[in-house]
């Protein structure tokens, strides 16, 4: 996974052929902030850069800088894996949902 994080925020990095140059575009805002650079070292400055103007400008307006969350999301699956799920969870003494919020959990953190 192509992620850089810098003070708590996580950007996904791409390269862009036709610039030649590393895109990055910080997740999970309110709003838009991407940057470019041509190394590890210039793209971590401009993400820092570019997070400090997206911040000034949202205080100055009084926004939010992040997205909010609800928690809830649906997730559309094979049923035969719906069954398995279910199967296990229910091994496990554990609901469906609390099955699958420590997996995606575990999976995450590694």
């Amino acid at each position: 996974m192509n992620i850089m994080e810098v003070d708590g925020y996580r950007a996904k990095i791409e390269y862009d052929a036709d610039l030649d140059q590393f895109r990055g575009e910080i997740l999970g805002l309110n709003g838009s902030a991407d940057f470019y650079g041509k190394s590890s070292s210039a793209l971590r400055k401009e993400f820092k850069l570019s997070l400090q103007v997206y911040l000034e400008v949202c205080e100055e307006k009084d926004i939010n800088p992040t997205k909010e969350y609800s928690g809830k999301f649906n997730l559309r699956i094979p049923p035969t894996l719906h069954s398995k799920i279910a199967a296990i969870a229910n091994g496990e003494d554990k609901s469906i949902n609390q099955w699958v919020s420590e997996t995606l959990k575990h999976s995450i953190n590694g």
